[in-house]
């Protein structure tokens, strides 16, 4: 069987194919103007490297940082939003909670969609589906030909309770469809069928921001793909960590926002598990930014909801997005970001990347302010003359002159310190960003283990687990690819809400069923789309709820049986919820009556097993030529041991300092570390005395 993961950063873009046992690689950089284009130019490096053909293949899984990328940069242009008249102030309004209450000066991203951009018809739903005001025809249909006037390009359509109901909204598709057929529309009935009217609308506004680019993007990679001849569809991963068809991904591209850093933290989980780890903090490092999650027992925690555009990392100071999603933090802090000196004459460090065009200094690609990447070639952590496998010769001189002229002379010091600055710098960013989101879920990082992942991860894994107290770090074979080989490890899956208020009581059961057998129908029509009828009828279920005490503001998660549930599992129900209850806030009170508000289902079709890559090296003539690098606690530049990946055996053990290079990423093991090939090919760094 042939396959193939595509992943696409900011900065580079990774392929890896499986053929079998056999494995392929390659890395290029990402062409911002049209990530396509190094899609289709990366993959094809693989297939010629391997012998074979596109039309071969059995399985293409894309990850894209694209969506996530539109939203950040503020590159949507042709967007409105159509809502309920009385509601056109929802975006503005948000939740009015203040993520930092101390800070007089506090702002928050501001919407998507210009006020001006925001219309309103008449029409009214009810909290329980019923209508109170039907919805205006003739003034939908003047909105439709006016958004069509303005060169509206996709239109979002939120209407109050259309969770309850969607009868409005789906009116009003029909309308626009006849009045302004080249409108792309979404639904927040379909993008986001549940309460809370700030986030569902939020969620649909993003879902028709990042449309036009995504379903563009995604067509034109379509049509490069058959013309080069792969008949069957791709696969794209979504931000739950399962893959979906890319006509789904065509249609809701609000999935897509966490897709490429979806893939890195399901292969560190699949590492993790492999070594017999229970909890792994992943560290995915790559050209233009860090990512940070928790896997427990080689499974991706998943948030039902999570927020983009965060200030400073604080919660709730973001765009939120409801939709389920691998919960991880990501900074601006990788090889790409930006160094310079701060208004108070200090080193700052990103968030702003110089990507892949113009990249940093020592590509030789036309940018003129020093990166990580060129601070970590400085330091000796890179060799020069194999980046990317030897496909990229990098500017030394270059880079440290660039330091030398923006960081080392206004500061007084000489380029060695400047450039370690910036790596310090960036560690302690990550170390900062790890910690927070440690603590903010009840995780403490000195019981895990560190998989580090991404080209610029092995670099800076060491120091960044020594800060967090972590005892092992684990470098996989080729590293700085993972999330490529993540895309072929993650299941075809799609998950599926529905708001819907019922008490737990007699007649739940019944009710319950009608709903999940709308849900179950929706969401395996999403898999037949991925992977045909006949796997499709191998879906799995998941059911879940999200009750509460009657009155209370938030819900919490209750699992239910996977099967239709039955009258006598009111009762489970509401014991199951007061125990998920207890065990969160410590009591709960069996008197008080309890309600489901929200009803979950994800179906799950198992993919391909993806095969344990090894190492076929004897340990023999694993030493390459040595190169000075810095280390403070060496005393600055020391002559330093430099050994090939790739020609190291089980059990091979080296003592730091010491650089471990393969094509996609190079290793740092620090002064009194050891680093050890255990019996899957990863490298475990680990402090000589075992602490």
């Amino acid at each position: 069987m042939i396959r193939i993961g595509v992943d696409t950063g900011g900065t580079f873009t990774d392929v890896a194919l499986m053929h079998d046992e056999r494995v392929h690689v390659a890395k290029v950089l990402t062409t911002p103007e049209d990530p396509s284009i190094g899609v289709l130019a990366g993959t094809q490096e693989a297939l010629t490297a391997a012998g074979i053909e596109l039309a071969d293949v059995d399985q293409l899984v894309h990850g894209t940082t694209l969506a996530s990328n539109v939203v950040l940069e503020r590159k949507g242009r042709g967007i409105a939003l159509v809502t309920t008249d009385g509601f056109r102030d929802v975006l503005l309004i948000g939740r009015q909670k203040r993520y930092d209450i101390y800070d007089l000066q506090i702002q928050k991203p501001p919407p998507l969609i210009r006020r001006r951009d925001i219309v309103e018809v008449r029409e009214r739903m009810r909290a329980d589906g019923s209508v109170e005001t039907p919805l205006d025809n003739e003034g939908m249909r003047a909105l439709a030909r006016l958004l069509a006037e303005r060169g509206v390009m996709s239109v979002a359509v939120c209407f109050l309770n259309s969770y309850a109901n969607a009868e409005h909204e789906l009116e009003a598709r029909e309308i626009l469809a006849e009045e302004a057929p080249e409108l792309m529309v979404s639904l927040s009935a379909e993008v986001a069928p549940q309460w809370r009217e700030y986030e569902r609308t939020s969620t649909t506004v993003v879902n028709a921001y990042v449309a036009p680019t995504m379903r563009a993007y995604l067509s034109r990679l379509q049509e490069g793909f058959r013309e080069r001849g792969l008949e069957r569809d791709y696969l794209v991963m979504q931000s739950n960590g399962g893959t979906a068809a890319a006509d789904t991904a065509r249609r809701f591209p609000v999935r897509l926002i966490e897709s490429g850093p979806a893939a890195g933290v399901i292969m560190a989980g699949r590492v993790g598990k492999q070594r017999g780890e229970h909890h792994v903090v992943s560290f995915d490092m790559g050209g233009t930014t860090a990512k940070l999650s928790h896997v427990d027992s080689g499974t991706p925690r998943i948030a039902d909801a999570f927020e983009v555009d965060r200030v400073g990392l604080k919660p709730r100071s973001g765009l939120p997005i409801s939709i389920p999603a691998v919960d991880l933090v990501e900074i601006g802090a990788g090889g790409g970001s930006i160094a310079r000196i701060s208004s108070m004459g200090l080193v700052a460090v990103g968030p702003d990347s110089a990507g892949s065009a113009p990249g940093p200094i020592c590509y030789g690609r036309g940018g003129t302010e020093p990166t990580v990447t060129d601070a970590d070639l400085v330091l000796g952590y890179l060799d020069a003359g194999f980046f990317a496998g030897g496909s990229m010769a990098l500017d030394v001189d270059g880079a440290r002159a660039g330091i030398q002229q923006r960081l080392a002379e206004p500061l007084g010091i000489d380029v060695a310190e400047a450039a370690w600055a910036v790596h310090e710098l960036v560690n302690t960013n990550m170390i900062a960003a790890a910690r927070t989101t440690s603590v903010e879920r009840g995780v403490d990082p000195r019981q895990a283990a560190l998989v580090a992942t991404g080209g610029a991860g092995p670099v800076h894994a060491a120091r960044l687990a020594r800060g967090l107290g972590i005892a092992r770090t684990i470098v996989p074979v080729s590293a700085g690819v993972a999330s490529a080989f993540g895309l072929l490890a993650g299941d075809v899956k799609f998950d599926t809400v529905r708001t819907r208020r019922l008490p737990v009581g007699a007649g739940i059961a019944s009710a319950a069923n009608e709903l999940y057998a709308e849900l179950q129908e929706f969401v395996v029509g999403m898999a037949r789309d991925a992977v045909g009828a006949d796997r499709a009828d191998t879906c799995t279920f998941t059911r879940s709820a999200d009750a509460r005490y009657v009155g209370q503001g938030y819900e919490v998660r209750v699992p239910l049986p996977d099967r239709p549930l039955g009258d006598d599992d009111a009762a489970l129900l509401a014991a199951s919820f007061r125990d998920s209850y207890e065990a969160l806030y410590g009591r709960s009170d069996g008197a008080e009556h309890v309600e489901v508000v929200n009803w979950r289902l994800e179906a799950r079709v198992p993919t391909g097993a993806l095969p344990s890559q090894s190492l076929d090296g004897n340990g023999v003539d694993a030493a390459k030529a040595p190169r000075d690098a810095y280390f403070p606690e060496a005393g600055g530049y020391v002559e330093c041991p430099v050994y090939d990946r790739y020609r190291l055996a089980v059990g091979d053990a080296i003592g730091g300092p010491a650089l471990i290079e393969e094509r996609e990423s190079t290793t740092v093991v620090l002064p009194e570390q050891v680093a050890e090939v255990d019996e899957q090919g990863n490298l475990v760094l680990a402090q000589r005395d075992g602490r």
